[in-house]
C-alpha cells in the first residue's frame, strides 16, 4: 500500500509533517528521496514541529548529523536524528561513513529520519518508511509513502 499526497505549498509540506508525526514512534526509520528542492527538510521541520523537538531543523548537508532533543513544554517525548547522506555518495564506502555516524546507537530512542539514506541505513531496523519527494514546475509537491515491513501500512491510514 502506497499514500501519495500532493501538497501545494511548503507551508503544506510543513503541516503534513506535523500530521505524519503522530503516527511515529521512536525506533522508526524514514528514507527521504528526492531531488534537490524537493521538500525534504521542509517535510522534517513540519516532523520535528509535530514531534515537539528543541532547535532549529536546518539541512544537515554539511555537518551530516543532527540530534534535536524533546522538548516537554511543548509535549516533545522522543527525540529526532535528521541526517543527510547526500554527500557520503562521493565516499568511496559510504556505509563505512554511515557505520560511522553510529546511527544505530540512537535509532531504537529516536525517530531516525535519513535524506538520501536509501540503499545505505535500511539495515538499522527491520521496518522502515519510504518518502519520495516530488517538486513540479509549479512548485506543488508530491509525496509518496511507501510502507517496508512492520505496521506501517496499517499507521499510514490515519493519513488518508
Amino acid at each position: 500500500m502506497t499514500l501519495t499526497v500532493t501538497l501545494p505549498t511548503v507551508e503544506d509540506t510543513h503541516a503534513f509533517g506535523r500530521r505524519l508525526a503522530a503516527v511515529l514512534r521512536a525506533g522508526d526509520l524514514l528514507l527521504l528521496t528526492g531531488p534537490l528542492g524537493a521538500g525534504k527538510t521542509a517535510l522534517t521541520q513540519g516532523i520535528g514541529a509535530g514531534l515537539g523537538v528543541l532547535g532549529d531543523i536546518t539541512s544537515p548537508t554539511f555537518v551530516i548529523a543532527r540530534l534535536h532533543r524533546p522538548d516537554p513544554a511543548r509535549g516533545g517525548t522522543v527525540a529526532l536524528v535528521h541526517a543527510d547522506a547526500y554527500r557520503l555518495g562521493d565516499a568511496g564506502d559510504p556505509r563505512a561513513e554511515i557505520d560511522d555516524l553510529d546511527l544505530d546507537a540512537s535509532v531504537d530512542d529516536s525517530v531516525t529520519v535519513v535524506e538520501w539514506g536509501e540503499g545505505l541505513v535500511e539495515q538499522l531496523v527491520d521496518a522502515h518508511l519510504r518518502v519520495r519527494l516530488d517538486r513540479r514546475e509549479d512548485d506543488t509537491r508530491l509525496v509518496e509513502l511507501e510502507p517496508v515491513g512492520g505496521d506501517w501500512a496499517r499507521r499510514l491510514e490515519a493519513l488518508r
